[in-house]
C-alpha cells in the first residue's frame, strides 16, 4: 500500500486503511488463447463456492459459457459489456479475439485462498489430495508454469464435458451432485475464510451501519477518516490465474 497516511492535523492519524469499495477485489485478466479438445481457446471451467463474480469487457470479443441447473448457456462478450454471476455457476470463458476483462471478485480474500473449485472429473473431485496435486501450479520456470495451467485447463475441461453431459441425462440432480462435491473440497478451510470475512467485508458492513447511525445525528463520523489508497501492483509478470494471465494489486486487509 502506498500514500501518505500521517492524516491531517485536524483530525490525526487514519485509524483503519478503507477497503476497496465493496470489499470487493479487481484484477486484469488476459484470457488465454490455448485451444482446449473442444476447438475453443480459453480458460478453464470452475465455480465459487461463497463469492459472486463479475465481468467488465474492455477488449477483444468472446463468450462465458456458464452450467447451472437450468443447463448450459453461453453468453456474449464484447466491450463495454457487464456479465455477473452468483456463487454455484460453473462458468468457463472462450477467447474469441484477444478477450481482455476487468474482473471484480465479492469477498476479497475468499476467492485467492480457495474458493473457486474447478470441473475436474468426478474421481479427483472425490480424493481430497488429488484435486490439490491436480489443482497446483509449480514455483519458478514461467514456462512450466504455463505448461501446468494449460494441463489444469485440460483436465478441467474433461469434467467439464462429463458435467454437461450429466446434466443433460440427469437434469438438476447431476447439478448437485457436483457442487456437493465442491462444498467437501472446500469445507477445511471455511473456519479460516470466515475469519478473513469478519476481519474485513463484516467489519466493512458495520463501519456504514455505525455512520448511517451517525450521520441521522447530524454527526460527520468516519468522514473524519478520510483517505485515499494507492494499491501497488503485484511484482513480477501476470500470473496465471484459472482463465488467463492476470494482473492484480495488494489491497490492504482491513
Amino acid at each position: 500500500m502506498t500514500g501518505d497516511h500521517r492524516g491531517h492535523p485536524l483530525t490525526g492519524p487514519i485509524r483503519v486503511p478503507p477497503l476497496f469499495p465493496g470489499g470487493v477485489a479487481v484484477s486484469d485478466l488476459c484470457v488465454y488463447d490455448w485451444e482446449g479438445a473442444d476447438g475453443l481457446p480459453g480458460g478453464s471451467p470452475h465455480l465459487h463456492t461463497a463469492s459472486s463474480e463479475g465481468y467488465v469487457v474492455i477488449g477483444g470479443e468472446g463468450e462465458v459459457h456458464t452450467l447451472s441447473r437450468e443447463g448450459a448457456a453461453i453468453h456474449p462478450l464484447a466491450p463495454g459489456e457487464v456479465v455477473y454471476f452468483s456463487p454455484g455457476t460453473v462458468h468457463r470463458l472462450v477467447n474469441r479475439d484477444d478477450l481482455r476483462l476487468v474482473v471484480v471478485m465479492q469477498n476479497a480474500g475468499l476467492p485467492e485462498a480457495g474458493d473457486a473449485v474447478l470441473t475436474f472429473p468426478a474421481d479427483i473431485l472425490d480424493d481430497p489430495g488429488a484435486y490439490a496435486s491436480a489443482a497446483a501450479l509449480p514455483d519458478g520456470d514461467p514456462d512450466l508454469r504455463a505448461s501446468a495451467a494449460r494441463r489444469r485447463r485440460d483436465l478441467a475441461l474433461e469434467g467439464y464435458g462429463q458435467l454437461r453431459a450429466a446434466i443433460r441425462d440427469r437434469g438438476p440432480e447431476a447439478y448437485a451432485a457436483f457442487q456437493a462435491r465442491a462444498a467437501r473440497i472446500v469445507q477445511p478451510k471455511v473456519a479460516q475464510w470466515r475469519a478473513t470475512w469478519e476481519r474485513t467485508v463484516e467489519a466493512e458492513t458495520a463501519r456504514t451501519r455505525d455512520q448511517l447511525a451517525q450521520l441521522a445525528q447530524g454527526e460527520p463520523g468516519l468522514m473524519a477518516d478520510a483517505a485515499v489508497v494507492r494499491a501497488d501492483p503485484t511484482p513480477g509478470a501476470r500470473g496465471f490465474g484459472m482463465c488467463g494471465r492476470l494482473q492484480t494489486w495488494r489491497w490492504p486487509a482491513g
